[in-house]
């Protein structure tokens, strides 16, 4: 009898695990299922977002070409008149010499002909018979291209224009003049002021803009390095000693290592699946959604992704890693701006 308990029991404490697991897989599918409803939704949503920009750019494209076309057909038609008259005219004067050559007298013919000479040379002056040619060059060349850079104005977000703040930079650590370039220097370290902003272990550098809201996205030139470190930071982070790069410590990144190892610094790391080598990297902030994901820029295949309740101001990050004497990782990172 104990035995059988025994077995009853078992049995019920499987049952409840079962049961369980069931309920869990079912909350798994309900909830599957609201995220792909609402992510059709948001990919409807930008498609016709994109559909309506296109329609009001065809709109206003035909719109402008319906305009060129009236004004230059009525420029042509209007010199037509004006020619025709000025036509009319100099069929006149030539019907009035061929009657003058008839005249016996040739001093009052002479007369005549200088007087009608100087009557046609106004008329014939005051017409300008040149027009502007229609612009189909304004309707041609590489049109997709310039339908796109119209839209671009229109599309949200696009890569941000961010720069680097020097009051951060490690003081290895050298920045181009418009602070869009970080490399690191194997050279003796930069005469820099230390304070509490700048980082004197990690070769770090943060971004001059916070975030503290909205989306927002830009891009990193990452070709022909070997190791690098890059994402976002709390405004607030420590940036001295050596750091713990992680999201507990307020560091939101991806890395390159070991010359091409990509990984996310989550604890621990998580390796990524990347075909290749990248070249140049996406980050997409949703501020408001919690929401951090890296792509691979050059074709937007997705990468990682840091789903977060951000406490605070956030910063981009950026670390070039060391670079080497035998020339290993002495590329640096660059900001992509895109100028449109």
């Amino acid at each position: 009898q104990r035995e059988l308990k025994e077995q009853l029991q078992g049995l019920q404490e499987s049952e409840r695990g079962h049961t369980e697991a069931l309920q869990l897989l079912k909350k798994q599918l309900a909830e599957t299922k609201s995220s792909a409803k609402s992510l059709r939704a948001t990919i409807g949503e930008a498609f016709e977002r994109l559909h309506r920009l296109l329609r009001e750019r065809q709109k206003a494209m035909l719109e402008e070409l319906e305009a060129d076309t009236a004004r230059t057909l009525s420029d042509i038609e209007h010199k037509i008149q004006r020619y025709s008259q000025q036509l009319r005219k100099v069929q006149e004067g030539t019907q009035i010499l061929q009657e003058r050559l008839a005249e016996a007298d040739k001093h009052v013919f002479l007369a005549g002909v200088a007087s009608l000479s100087e009557r046609l040379k106004g008329k014939i002056h005051e017409t300008n018979l040149t027009y502007e040619d229609f612009p189909t060059s304004k309707y041609m060349g590489p049109l997709q291209y310039t339908i796109w850079k119209s839209l671009f104005q229109d599309i949200h977000p696009v890569p941000a224009a961010l720069t680097l703040d020097p009051s951060t930079a490690h003081h290895r650590l050298i920045l181009s003049d418009d602070c869009t370039i970080v490399a690191y220097g194997n050279l003796h370290p930069q005469p820099l002021q230390d304070s509490p902003r700048r980082f004197d272990v990690e070769v770090s550098v943060l971004g001059a803009q916070a975030f503290g809201a909205g989306v927002h996205y830009w891009e990193v030139v990452v070709s022909e390095k070997t190791q690098w470190m890059i994402g976002l930071a709390h405004e607030a982070v420590t940036r001295k000693g050596s750091i713990q790069i992680q999201p507990s410590r307020g560091f939101y990144c991806i890395v390159m290592h070991d010359g091409n190892q990509y990984s996310a610094c989550t604890e621990p790391w998580t390796r990524l699946n990347v075909k290749g080598k990248l070249e140049k990297v996406g980050v997409f902030l949703d501020y408001d959604k919690g929401l951090l994901i890296f792509y691979n820029a050059d074709d937007m295949s997705w990468l990682y992704t840091f789903r977060e309740r951000f406490p605070g101001k956030l910063c981009s990050y950026f670390s070039p890693g060391q670079s080497h004497a035998n020339g290993k990782n002495v590329q640096p990172l660059r900001i992509n701006t895109v100028r449109i």
